[in-house]
């Protein structure tokens, strides 16, 4: 028990449950907010909360059991919705699948809302977990969300950052496009 005390409550992992808390509160929130605020916030956001998901350290002696699913369809689809309301016609983004390139030659359509509510549910499943402070479930949810990380929602975090640099690249070019100074200087 002692050892799965030292990795649950290692500085890392505390780090990571630390901005993950963080970044389903702001997915989560419901007062109004300007996309440009929005989309300043996220792109601090998801490169903290990737280098904190790749500092986590392994897990290899998981119990068999897998830790319960916090997320329901309707809070996926709640956070999903909020993010595409958001962006609106900029949610939308073309992505080529490098690692399946030779069965998928055509870009497909993304969406943010879509890539971040992945993020969101299993980051939202783990952080529940470490809240119940059962400790053998959270040294298990520690094991799945880096799991999950090196396998599937790392990747989409990318993704979504990508796109969201991309369409906040694009407005600071665009010059019919409005913008504060302030936000220039910000960021």
């Amino acid at each position: 028990m002692e050892k799965i005390k030292a990795v649950i409550y290692a500085k890392d992992v505390l780090e990571f449950v630390t901005v993950g808390v963080q970044f389903c509160a702001f997915l989560e929130q419901d007062s109004p907010t300007k996309t440009n605020d929005f989309m300043a916030t996220l792109l601090k956001l998801l490169p903290l909360l990737y280098l904190k998901a790749e500092m986590l350290p392994r897990v290899d002696d998981m119990q068999d059991c897998f830790p319960e699913e916090f997320v329901t369809e309707q809070d996926y689809d709640a956070v999903r919705a909020r993010v595409a309301a958001l962006l609106g016609d900029k949610d939308a983004y073309l992505d080529l699948d490098i690692a399946n390139l030779y069965y998928v030659q055509e870009p497909q359509v993304k969406s943010i809302s879509e890539d971040l509510a992945d993020v969101y549910q299993a980051v939202r499943n783990f952080v529940t977990t470490y809240k119940l402070e059962i400790e053998q479930s959270m040294y298990d949810a520690l094991g799945q969300v880096k799991e999950q990380f090196d396998l599937y929602w790392g990747q989409t975090l990318l993704n979504a950052l990508r796109a969201l640099h991309g369409v906040r690249s694009a407005e600071r070019n665009d010059p019919d496009e409005e913008h504060d100074a302030e936000d220039d200087f910000l960021d």
